[in-house]
C-alpha cells in the first residue's frame, strides 16, 4: 500500500505526517508512506486544500486532520 500526504510543509501538513506513521506502526499495517511537498505535484492531483492524504492514488482526505479513528478505518480500508 502506497500512502502519501500531499502538503507544503505546513504545521498541519507535518502534523498529518506524523499521525498517519504513528498509527501504521501501531496498528502493523505495512505500507510506504511518503510525503508530497511539490505545489505543481500536488495541484496536478487535483488537492486544492492541504493537508490531504491519498491512499493507493486516491484522495481520501483533504483540507483537515482526520480524527484517529478515521484515520484508522482508511488506513485499514486501503489493505
Amino acid at each position: 500500500m502506497l500512502v502519501e500526504v500531499l502538503g507544503t510543509g505546513c504545521t498541519k501538513c507535518k502534523q498529518l505526517y506524523k499521525i498517519v506513521d504513528e498509527t501504521l506502526q501501531q496498528a502493523g499495517i505495512t505500507a510506504e508512506l511518503r510525503k508530497v511537498e511539490d505545489l505543481r505535484t500536488i495541484m496536478d492531483r487535483g488537492v486544492m486544500m492541504t493537508p490531504a492524504l491519498v491512499i493507493d492514488g486516491k484522495t481520501v482526505s483533504a483540507g483537515r486532520l482526520p480524527k484517529k479513528e478515521e484515520l484508522l478505518a482508511l488506513l485499514q480500508g486501503g489493505q
